[in-house]
């Protein structure tokens, strides 16, 4: 199918610059100023802006295994909506993907069900469990990189055979730090609100404790790294501090660790994810870390659960909240339009960095597979999770008044999303 986007502003490297935009093939054939094409369909987004596809590496679509919670169509649905065009999903499954053979089953239903480009993480141990190494050499070809997300890899010496492993195969480490032996039953942040309302904290040593002892690993194998939903202030200087001596360290953080803190809390599972929302202190450091470059990326953890499994107060609803039909608009809102950070800088941290990092995605560029998103950036409109797409419901932002609506998203070509169709 042939497609002209017309009359819109479009990111091109950074910069916005007003071109048409011609698809045809799966791929962006030509840009410029008053384009023709007989055989395209035509549309006309006057007013609006066209991004390159947005890009997540750490989503939770819980197939196979846990399809009660969110498939893998209906997990690739919400983010095309979200403007995504590939997201990689964490490894939290039944069976977990740590054999060729278990792999295979999350990319047979990725093959057949998803919308966008969907990378599947491979798991660093068996079972998750932390005692044996997963069978990386089968899964290298298939898996992005790999990760036990969901649980952090407690010994040291698993750690290091897992460096050790994945740099001989030109693969990144992908980090869930949190050391278990510090949580003490904990549920949310350790700090004024849990003492205030008497809930047991998870304190920040948890994270940055596994982020430096794994940074430091980093150096010594010459292992890429990447930690996933960076969230306390601690981290972000480990981070910061390992990069100025030459280890080959990313980080991401979540939209909700950007403009929520443990001030914002409700006794509300919609509020639960892990790690928790800290302190005022650590969202503003992690503010200053995208604007520094300490933190590269922003990665939604977009989380899905039942109604029935986040209904239960904020001590016994399970943690994660969705995020990928909110992250964009939430951040434009927050960040972008409060003057904090360019609309440049978001879409760095939506798609560029991911993108060079991980070596996926696209830009906007002529020869490039057409995967992009249209965003009406003056359309204001309340976050209403029953218009989700996702099977999750729980997001901290119900009821948020947002700028920045998603009217159309293209994948490979394709038209996955369309407002006026949803």
């Amino acid at each position: 199918m042939k497609y002209l986007l017309k009359n819109a502003e479009v990111m091109i490297k950074g910069e916005l610059v007003r071109e048409d935009v011609l698809v045809s093939d799966g791929v962006v054939v030509s840009l410029g100023r008053e384009l023709h094409a007989e055989d395209a369909l035509v549309f006309d987004f006057s007013g609006c802006v066209i991004f390159p596809g947005f890009v997540d590496v750490h989503v939770h679509f819980r197939e196979p295994g846990f399809s009660y919670k969110e498939t893998i169509k209906t997990g690739s649905a919400s983010a095309a909506r979200g403007g995504y065009t590939t997201v990689c999903t964490m490894p939290n499954l039944n069976p977990v993907p740590d054999s060729k053979e278990h792999l295979k089953e999350q990319l047979d239903i990725i093959n057949r069900d998803a919308l966008i480009n969907v990378l599947p993480y491979a798991s660093i141990t068996v079972g998750q469990l932390g005692e044996q190494l997963s069978d990386f050499e089968s899964m290298a070809e298939d898996a992005l990189a790999f990760s036990d997300d969901g649980r952090g890899v407690q010994s040291e010496e698993m750690m290091k055979a897992a460096m050790m492993k994945a740099k001989s195969l030109g693969k990144m480490i992908v980090a869930h730090c949190e050391d278990n032996s510090l949580l003490f039953g904990g549920y949310i942040h350790d700090g004024e609100y849990a003492k205030e309302h008497n809930h047991r904290g998870i304190c920040s040593e948890s994270e940055w404790g596994p982020i430096k002892r794994d940074a430091k690993l980093s150096k010594e194998v010459g292992c890429p790294y990447h930690v996933c939903h960076v969230s306390a202030k601690e981290s972000v200087e480990v981070i910061r501090r390992a990069k100025a001596e030459g280890v080959d360290i990313t980080c991401e953080t979540g939209p909700h660790y950007l403009v929520l803190d443990d001030s914002c809390l409700q006794e509300d599972g919609r509020f639960k994810m892990n790690p928790p929302l800290r302190a005022k202190a650590d969202r503003e450091s992690l503010i200053e870390g995208i604007k520094d470059g300490t933190v590269d990326m922003i990665a939604t953890d977009h989380a899905p659960h039942s109604a029935e499994e986040k209904g239960r107060g904020l001590e016994k609803s399970a943690m994660g909240i969705v995020g990928l039909e909110t992250a964009f608009p939430i951040l434009y809102t927050k960040l972008v339009k409060e003057g904090i950070i360019t609309l440049q800088k978001l879409i760095e941290l939506m798609n560029t960095n991911p993108r060079e990092r991980f070596g996926i995605g696209t830009e906007i560029k002529v020869g490039e597979r057409a995967d992009l998103t249209v965003f009406d950036l003056g359309d204001e409109y309340t976050v209403d999770p029953e218009e989700f797409l996702s099977k999750g419901r729980a997001t901290p932002f119900r009821g948020e008044r947002v700028f920045g609506r998603c009217r159309m998203t293209l994948c490979k070509g394709e038209i996955v999303y369309d407002v006026t169709k949803a």
